[in-house]
């Protein structure tokens, strides 16, 4: 299949296929967001760097546990593991950003020139895992019916800094009837391990985002009328660390550009 009929494929024929599948388009050249791909199956942000730099990220992820909740982490060198089993973390996510002292410096399709045998990989709770609860409960994901990156911003919330490093929360943001958020809230809170409740509700001015059609990340949505702008931690928030702290090397998915994980969703689900 090439990269033209694999981006004509339907929305609900993403949603079917499996993991493994998944990744095989994205290592094929396919480079769209992932909301919507494999239904069922969580998704995960990704952080890689240097060995010497990774004790600082465990630290920081420790104490932010609510943005960055850590499902794995790979070992330096390695390229796989049990979420994402027969696959290859250089090469099975649609997009990735490399930065060199806190600079984007690339945004490539694999990581094969850039892999280094000392780097260490977490793979982090990504809330587009559970959206597929959100969509059984009757609430429309605003960013997959049209089409788009969900839209996701730096906020006024400052992380617990750790080591070498610091830097605000990054939030996602789903507009959500005013009549369901109160379900959106329950959901979503039974998912801890993938950013759980919203950290904000309302008034974006509040969190610091002047205008919700300028995104830091992602892309902007429509937000119909009687829709309250919900939102959630993202795990892009080590990616905006990185930007403040200023590393020598960190490499991150590009933001929406998810890896797919073997990992069902309700493996995350509490009672």
């Amino acid at each position: 299949m090439n990269v033209k009929d694999m981006q004509s494929i339907l929305p609900e024929d993403r949603a079917e296929l499996s993991p493994a599948q998944a990744r095989e388009l994205f290592r094929n050249g396919l480079a769209v967001p992932t909301a919507g791909f494999s239904l069922g199956y969580a998704q995960a942000n990704l952080i890689i760097v240097p060995k010497e730099q990774a004790f600082d990220v465990l630290l920081f992820a420790q104490r932010n546990p609510k943005s960055c909740p850590i499902l794995g982490v790979l070992d330096a060198g390695e390229t796989s593991g049990d979420l994402l089993a027969g696959g290859d973390i250089r090469t099975d996510v649609p997009g990735y950003i490399v930065y060199e002292n806190g600079v984007k410096v690339a945004e490539p399709r694999d990581l094969t020139e850039y892999w280094r045998d000392d780097l260490v990989t977490f793979i982090v709770g990504c809330s587009f895992t559970f959206e597929t609860a959100l969509m059984e409960g009757g609430i429309k994901i605003a960013h997959i019916d049209q089409g788009v990156n969900v839209p996701m911003y730096k906020s006024n919330i400052r992380s617990a800094s750790a080591g070498s490093m610091s830097g605000p929360m990054v939030v996602s943001m789903r507009p959500i009837p005013a009549s369901q958020v109160s379900d959106a809230v329950r959901i979503t809170s039974r998912y801890p391990a993938v950013h759980g409740a919203p950290v904000h509700i309302g008034n974006p001015e509040e969190l610091g985002i002047a205008d919700l059609s300028k995104p830091d990340f992602g892309d902007p949505v429509d937000i119909p009328t009687g829709h309250i702008p919900v939102f959630w931690a993202c795990g892009v928030t080590p990616q905006a660390a990185v930007m403040e702290s200023k590393p020598v090397l960190a490499i991150g998915h590009a933001p929406g550009y998810m890896l797919i994980t073997d990992a069902k969703d309700s493996a995350y689900l509490i009672p």
